[in-house]
Formats: C-alpha cells, sequence, structure tokens
C-alpha cells in the first residue's frame, strides 16, 4: 500500500512537472509549429545601425519612417545614436515587412533561430537602396535662347565647384554604402512648387533664402514683407525630415538640391559677433555662461551670473575643446555635418562673397518670376557692418598662431572641399 501511494506520488509529481516545463518553455523553441505568419509579442532584435546623434540640433526630429538607405558617391562617416524614436520604429516596420513577406511567399522555417539569420541576412545584405540623382545631369540646363554668356560662365563655374567637391570626397571619405538618417536631411527645407531643396547653412544668406523660398511657394509677395521671426518662427516651410521615407526618397531624386556656403573663419566671426555681441536671451545663458565659467580666470559674479560678454579668445578655447562645457551649434557647426554634401549629391553650390550673382544665377535655372530677385538687405544689426575679410583677421589677430593653426584644422574639411584658400599665410 505504501509503495503504491509512492509510485502514484512519483507519476503525479512528473507529470506537473512536464506541465511546467511545457509552460515556461520559450516560444522561439517552438515556432515552428505555428501557422506561418504568427507575431509573438517578443520583438526582433534589430541590428545596430550606424546613425548619428546631433549636439547642434536645436529641434527634435519628427517623422515616424525609421532610415533609409542610400547608394552614394561618397560618404561621411556614418552618424552615431539616432534617438531611440526611430529605432524602434524601425524594429516595428521591419518586423511587420518580414512577417508579411514570409505570409506571401508561404516559407516555412524550423526555428525563431532561423528566422532572425534570415532576416539579418536581408537587411545586410538587401537593403533598400535610393537611387540618388547625380549632380552633372540633374542640374537644369540653359536654354538655346541663353546667349548670355554670363549665364555659360557661372554654369562652368558650378560644374568646377561640384567636381571639386566630389573629387574631395572620393579622397577623404569612405566610398561604402551609408544609411540616410531623418538627421541627415534635418536641415533641408522643401519647396514643392519649384521643386527645391534647400539646406540651410547658418550665417551664409539663410534668412533671405528662407525669404526667397516662401515668395517661391505664395506665402509672400515680396522678399520684403517677411518680417525675421515669420522667418525663424512662423514654421511655414516645410522641412524633409518631416515627411515619410516615400516622400524623401522622391525629392531626392527629382528636386534640385543646393546650398550656399561662406568661407569658414568669416563665418565663425559673424556667428560670434551675431550672438555674443549683442543681447541674446538664448546664448548668453546657455553657451556664455558655461564658456566663462570655464575659460575666464576670477570671473566676476555679474559674467557668471548673465553669461554676458565672452571674448573671442574664450569663445575659440571652447570651441578646441574636446571636453567642451556645452555642445557644439548649427551657427559654428561644420557645413560638412550640416549638409552632408558627401552623402546627399548636391545640384548647385553657391557661395556667400558672389551670393548676389549665384542666387539670380540659380533662379534663372529654376524658371523663377523674372521680377524675383535676391534680397541685398541685412537681416540682423542692420546699421552694423558686415563680417568681412578685414574684420575676420581682426578678430583672429587676438589668437595665438597655435589657437589659428588649430582652428584652421577644425575647419579644414570646409576648406577643401568647398575651394577656399588658407586665411593665414602662416597656416600649414
Amino acid at each position: 500500500m505504501r509503495l503504491t501511494c509512492m509510485f502514484s506520488f512519483i507519476l503525479l509529481f512528473g507529470a506537473a512537472g512536464l506541465v511546467v516545463f511545457i509552460h515556461l518553455q520559450d516560444p522561439e523553441e517552438i515556432v515552428h509549429q505555428q501557422t506561418p505568419g504568427i507575431k509573438y509579442n517578443k520583438e526582433f532584435q534589430q541590428p545596430k545601425k550606424d546613425c548619428i546623434s546631433s549636439n547642434n540640433q536645436d529641434r527634435r526630429l519628427s517623422t515616424a519612417d525609421g532610415v533609409a538607405t542610400v547608394k552614394l558617391s561618397g560618404s561621411l562617416h556614418p552618424p552615431e545614436n539616432v534617438p531611440s524614436k526611430f529605432q524602434s520604429t524601425d524594429r516595428r516596420q521591419s518586423s511587420t515587412t518580414f512577417m508579411k513577406d514570409y505570409q506571401e511567399k508561404g516559407e516555412e522555417t524550423n526555428s525563431m533561430r532561423l528566422h532572425k539569420r534570415r532576416r539579418r541576412f536581408v537587411i545586410k545584405k538587401s537593403p533598400i537602396l535610393i537611387s540618388m540623382n547625380s549632380s552633372t545631369p540633374n542640374l537644369p540646363t540653359l536654354k538655346s535662347d541663353d546667349g548670355n554668356n554670363k549665364w555659360k560662365s557661372l554654369y562652368q563655374i558650378q560644374s568646377k565647384r561640384k567636381q571639386i567637391m566630389k573629387e574631395t570626397c572620393s579622397k577623404y571619405k569612405s566610398n561604402n554604402r551609408r544609411i540616410i538618417t531623418p538627421y541627415h536631411v534635418s536641415r533641408i527645407f522643401v519647396e514643392d512648387k519649384y521643386r527645391v531643396l534647400y539646406c540651410e547653412v547658418p550665417k551664409a544668406g539663410c534668412s533671405n533664402w528662407k525669404r526667397v523660398l516662401m515668395v517661391l511657394n505664395g506665402l509672400a509677395s515680396s522678399t520684403k514683407d517677411i518680417q525675421h521671426n515669420t522667418v525663424h518662427y512662423g514654421n511655414y516651410l516645410k522641412r524633409l525630415d518631416g515627411f515619410d521615407r516615400k516622400g524623401i526618397y522622391h525629392r531626392l531624386n527629382t528636386y534640385t538640391k543646393m546650398l550656399f556656403i561662406r568661407e569658414p573663419f568669416e563665418k565663425l566671426v559673424s556667428a560670434f559677433r551675431d550672438k555674443f555681441e549683442h543681447p541674446n536671451n538664448y546664448y548668453h545663458p546657455v553657451f556664455g555662461k558655461a564658456i566663462i565659467s570655464r575659460y575666464r580666470v576670477n570671473a566676476t559674479k555679474e559674467a557668471l551670473r548673465t553669461g554676458s560678454g565672452v571674448k573671442f579668445k574664450e569663445f575659440i578655447q571652447y570651441l578646441l575643446d574636446v571636453h567642451r562645457p556645452v555642445g557644439m551649434d548649427i551657427h559654428w557647426d561644420h557645413v560638412n555635418r550640416l549638409c552632408s554634401p558627401c552623402l546627399i549629391d548636391y545640384d548647385f553650390v553657391g557661395k556667400f562673397e558672389s551670393m548676389e550673382e549665384d542666387a539670380n544665377f540659380f533662379l534663372h535655372l529654376i524658371g523663377a518670376p523674372q521680377n524675383l530677385t535676391f534680397p541685398k538687405f541685412k537681416d540682423r544689426h542692420s546699421n552694423e557692418e558686415r563680417t568681412t575679410t578685414k574684420i575676420t583677421q581682426q578678430y583672429f589677430a587676438q589668437l595665438s598662431p597655435s589657437q589659428r593653426q588649430r582652428s584652421y584644422d577644425f575647419y579644414y574639411m570646409d576648406y577643401l572641399m568647398f575651394n577656399y584658400s588658407k586665411p593665414f599665410e602662416d597656416l600649414y
């Protein structure tokens, strides 16, 4: 009797253990028993992607379409740390797409591990390619009735600028495929009527270019009617990162892409004068206080409290410090980072130094109304002289030769890519 009870107990214990084992078994081990296409709550693991984080972005990315992969003529080094919002979105989209394809093909897998290996293979070996248009054939061509030799000369200048940019990218940047993320197009403004994409480079005529885009879009009848705050804070212009992947793909392939750049040191001095030599309720407390606290010996309590009165030499110390007390800003970041010219094949590259000529030539190429010309007025501090080469040299004369050299090294790729001469003879 005792032996029978013991035997029954062992059987019951074994059965209970088997039930518990089956209940706790990982779904990955039994997925092959399920109908193809059934999804579990457990998400697939997404391979890490090279994305970039923006220390200098003053706005959050706001698209729900994850990332797209492009084939490049030459490429920037991949960015890092795209916000998790895009990573999670990409995981959901990749998972959904795979399961849909899995259902359509009717393929059966033996385990989730094989499932994952196949998915990883698809991502690495068969990326979604956005075939970017080539600058040379896609730049709007001169019409047959354009007998103006000036237009032909400017057209040749454009070809030469783009060739130099292409050669620099080929020489110094990786030619491997890169992933284009919403970050890379977050500074690009869209004008759909004339099919224009404009990459904003601060202190290189960006305010007036936004005015032109607003007039082209029918939002205003004249550039003179648009105030500074309306340009920058009115949100009348769309950014490319606000579109889904299909919208980004379409515009990158069919619109005329352009950017305007400026001599790097001159652009830097212009930004310093604008942000630190005039009252500013953002740059003084955010950047000024941190710079003065770190680099000024015996700083007064008033300077530490307000952040006003930053000196150019202190500003350069901050810029060159690899352990900056506060991050970068778009006004003094590299054009190389802002517009990704080795990743996005721009059709038109204008220069601030020849702004009127280049801008009006671009408007001619896209067929803009003949009465629309690029505005000449100074957007801010209109009574103050524009930052010129002479003024730039006066500011950099405050620095030591070593600081000037390191500043040149900091902007070296911009100097090289856009064919600017060395600003000082003692630089190497």
